[in-house]
């Protein structure tokens, strides 16, 4: 009997993964005694049955993807980046700063620390190395203030939408800034933090409806019946204040200039 990957180890449909007397458990099919894969996913072997882990709430890795990750580790030159895919992502520091690293003469906590969180794009990555980060292009770095919300990176295309349809409106309808990561992490930046609110709503409403038809049209509704309500909610709060009462009280008791004009007659 053969292995031909090791366990937890990326697969993807058509990867021939064992030869020999095994049992073929899920996202596998067999012909003869040959083992392949279905689905993009992680190998297990266990028990003497071959299973393919789905991996629908993972992210794999694509060279030039822009991804949102969080710094879980570090070394004398480089910082250990959890992308939300099935191994850490590499963060050298050559490529953070854009220029050779001196680990003798600089400390790499000056720049990032673990629990830093970075907008990062994917340099190079196969399935026999773990990803390779950088930092050196416009719009990229240590994440500074917003929003960070985490959806199924499958669901990253429909947040886009078509030709960017969804992503337009979004930005357009609540003046928010969205970075959007291919491995699922959004970030959002608006000028107060009911506007990042909102757009949150907005987004898991995508998530959990991405099947529907007429989506943009249904999120755009919800956006403008949310800014119409937290209108009127200030509205009725102007009402409401001490000042609000006051100039009613006067404008109640003050005569209208014909009465007062009557009354010196």
């Amino acid at each position: 009997m053969t292995l031909f990957f090791d366990r937890r180890e990326l697969v993807v449909p058509g990867d021939l993964l064992a030869e020999g007397d095994y049992e073929a458990g899920d996202n596998i099919y067999k012909i003869g005694n040959r083992f392949y894969a279905t689905r993009v996913g992680l190998f297990e072997l266990k028990d003497n049955k071959i299973t393919v882990i789905a991996l629908n709430a993972f992210y794999v890795p694509k060279v030039g993807d822009v991804v949102i990750g969080d710094v879980v580790d570090m070394s004398v030159s480089s910082w250990a980046v959890d992308i939300r895919a099935p191994r850490l992502a590499v963060l050298r520091a050559a490529d953070a700063l854009g220029r050779p690293f001196k680990p003798d003469r600089e400390e790499l906590a000056k720049f990032l620390s673990v629990g830093d969180t970075v907008i990062a794009k994917v340099k190079a990555y196969d399935r026999t190395m773990n990803p390779i980060l950088t930092l050196s292009e416009p719009g990229l770095g240590k994440v500074t203030r917003g929003r960070l919300v985490r959806i199924t990176p499958s669901k990253v295309p429909r947040l886009i939408g078509k030709k960017g349809s969804m992503i337009s409106m979004l930005k357009r309808e609540t003046g928010c800034q969205i970075v959007i990561g291919m491995n699922g992490v959004v970030l959002v930046k608006g000028r107060t933090p009911e506007d990042e609110e909102l757009v949150v709503e907005a987004i898991r409403k995508i998530e959990r409806e991405s099947h529907v038809e007429g989506l943009t049209d249904r999120v755009t509704k919800m956006i403008r019946e949310r800014k119409m309500a937290k209108k009127l909610s200030r509205s009725t709060s102007s009402l409401g204040s001490p000042g609000a009462y006051a100039f009613l009280a006067r404008t109640a008791t003050s005569p209208r200039r014909g009465e007062d004009e009557q009354g010196k007659d």
